[in-house]
C-alpha cells in the first residue's frame, strides 16, 4: 500500500538521472520488496553505477521534496528496457506507468520499432498492462535460477501505454 504521505504520479517529475543519482538508484534496487526470498541473490551485490547512467538513458521519477520515487534504464543500442523499479512505498500510485510511457517515447523518438524487456517474473503482470505482448522465456542461467518472460512493447502502434 503507497505511503500517505507520498503523492499520486501526476505530482512527480520526470527528469534524466545524473552520476549523482547512482547511490540512491543503487539503494532502490536492492531495497525492493520484490527481491527477497529466492529473487534477492539477482539484486545482491548490484550497482547503478555513474559511468551506467551516463552512458544510457536513465530517467527518475522525483516528487517536489527530490525524493527518487522510481527510475527506468533504457538501452537504445539493444531497444532494451534494462531497469524499471519503484520504491515500495510508492507502488500503486502511477509512477510505474508513467515511467513506461515516457521510456515508450523515448524509444520512439531513438527510431526504435519494439523494446524488449526480460522480466522479473512478478513483473509481467504490470508490462502486460502497459502493452507489452509476451514473445518467449529466458531460461535460468548463472545465479539466476528460474525462467524469465521474454516481452516485447511495439512501437509501430501509436497507442500509448496508458491507454492499455
Amino acid at each position: 500500500m503507497p505511503s500517505p504521505s507520498l503523492t499520486p504520479a501526476r505530482d512527480t517529475t520526470l527528469r534524466r538521472a545524473t552520476a549523482a543519482d547512482a547511490k540512491r538508484l543503487t539503494r532502490l534496487v536492492r531495497r525492493s520488496g520484490a527481491y527477497t526470498g529466492a529473487y534477492a541473490s539477482m539484486v545482491d551485490g548490484y550497482q547503478v553505477g555513474a559511468a551506467y547512467i551516463e552512458h544510457h538513458p536513465v530517467h527518475v521519477a522525483v516528487d517536489a521534496d527530490g525524493l527518487v520515487l522510481g527510475f527506468y534504464a533504457l538501452l537504445l543500442d539493444e531497444a532494451e528496457l534494462d531497469l524499471a523499479f519503484v520504491a515500495d512505498d510508492a507502488q500503486g500510485l502511477g509512477i510505474g506507468r508513467k515511467l513506461i510511457t515516457h521510456m515508450l517515447a523515448e524509444g520512439r523518438a531513438a527510431g526504435l520499432d519494439s523494446i524488449r524487456v526480460v522480466s522479473h517474473p512478478p513483473a509481467e503482470e504490470f508490462y502486460l498492462r502497459t502493452g507489452a505482448r509476451r514473445t518467449g522465456t529466458v531460461p535460468p542461467a548463472g545465479q539466476i535460477h528460474w525462467a524469465r518472460p521474454e516481452l516485447h512493447w511495439d512501437l509501430t502502434d501509436e497507442r500509448p501505454a496508458d491507454a492499455a
